[in-house]
């Protein structure tokens, strides 16, 4: 494993641009946007900082194999024939995950075995002993992509998905996931000094995560463990250098972050988690219907999941989305909302041409991240205005 390592770092669609922004912040080099993935180099310490800070990343791969097979006996042969003892010591437990297209393989549970069984071939034949397999909490995950006879295999830095931050303790009827929040966030360009809002709050992810933004709270702050701790090369002092780096420029923040909802249950749920998060005395939980919810006078961001008609069925979805534009309209001036929604056709009964439209996913669904400016007056008056202070 040489200073000027590559590494993957997955992510949702869409986030793609974020994620390399974190990156280069952190000081990786030679940058690559890919599909739902951002390539890098970087020594350890950004390895580690990379698990540690970047908000919108999923996994960060570390390649450590890659070859070309005729076929499966051959592919058993290169997978044995790496030296894993190098990475990792038999008594480590392990996963492999196999994602694959255009092969004679017809089955990714099946080469994801297979790959298993050639490693501990290889661990009990030099070793006499033989690493165990554990599917839930691995030691080590293994990422296997095959394309065609191409194969290329990867370690997983992180261990478990980083979207899972550590602080949910309880979990709402549709969350969205902590990377999309955090994605949606940044997306926003919210600048961590105007109020912030979601008045469908829900198990109230979008606030923990805007919270965690404005305070400069890393992402991996409440994670117990990342999976390069497992590794042959965990260089402790290193970590725990880069760990401080970030911890020290936590903060104190003036903004107010304020979150809604109509269910008691989502407002349990939320305040659950925020106290999870200690975070509880920096976000102001409200039992509210959104259509009667005190939108404070000052201008601020609205970011918001209002329900798709999908796990959460409201009685009229159109007429839902009619009241929450009638909201923004008539109770909004001055605000800045976004709204993510996989109703499209929904989405139009809003009432209001949206200036921004992103294409994003929350799991396996559609949706579109728009942007509504909600001017004092008319559209038209707004731009006289700006025109008669450009003369």
């Amino acid at each position: 494993m040489t200073e000027n390592q590559s590494y993957i770092a997955k992510t949702q669609f869409g986030l793609e641009t974020i994620l390399a922004e974190e990156l280069d912040k952190l000081g990786a080099n030679d940058i690559q946007i890919l599909n739902r993935a951002v390539s890098f180099r970087g020594d350890k310490a950004i390895m580690y900082a990379a698990n540690y800070c970047c908000r919108t990343a999923l996994h960060i791969l570390m390649p450590v194999l890659d070859f070309k097979f005729r076929d499966k006996e051959q592919f058993f042969e290169k997978i044995k024939g790496f030296e894993w003892a190098d990475l990792f010591m038999a008594d480590k437990t392990l996963s492999v995950d196999t994602v694959m297209s255009d092969t004679f393989f017809s089955n990714s549970h099946y080469v994801s075995l297979y790959c298993k069984d050639a490693i501990v071939d290889y661990y009990r034949e030099k070793f006499d002993k033989r690493p165990s397999v554990e599917l839930d909490n691995p030691d080590i995950k293994i990422h296997v992509h095959i394309r065609g006879h191409e194969c290329s295999v990867s370690l997983d830095s992180s261990g478990g998905s980083l979207h899972r931050r550590g602080y949910r303790v309880k979990q709402g009827m549709a969350p969205v996931s902590e990377v999309l929040a955090a994605g949606m966030i940044m997306l926003s360009g919210w600048d961590k000094k105007k109020n912030l809002y979601d008045p469908m709050c829900g198990s109230g992810t979008i606030l923990s995560e805007a919270a965690m933004i404005a305070g400069n709270i890393p992402p991996g702050y409440y994670r117990k463990s990342f999976g390069f701790q497992n590794w042959n090369n965990f260089d402790e002092p290193l970590w725990l250098e880069v760990k401080k780096h970030a911890d020290d420029a936590i903060t104190e923040f003036d903004c107010e972050i304020t979150g809604s909802d109509i269910s008691e249950v989502s407002i349990m749920v939320a305040k659950a988690n925020l106290t999870s998060a200690k975070l509880h005395k920096d976000v102001r939980l409200v039992e509210s219907d959104f259509r009667t919810f005190d939108f404070p006078h000052e201008k601020g961001f609205i970011i918001t999941n209002p329900p798709y008609g999908e796990r959460i069925m409201p009685e009229d979805i159109i007429q839902l989305y009619k009241e929450i534009g009638n909201t923004l309209k008539n109770r909004c001036a001055g605000y800045e909302a976004w709204i993510i929604s996989s109703h499209f056709e929904a989405l139009k009964f809003i009432g209001l041409k949206p200036s921004k439209k992103i294409q994003l996913f929350n799991g396996p669904l559609d949706c579109r991240f728009v942007r509504f400016e909600l001017f004092e007056g008319s559209l038209k008056a707004k731009k006289e205005e700006e025109n008669k202070k450009i003369e």
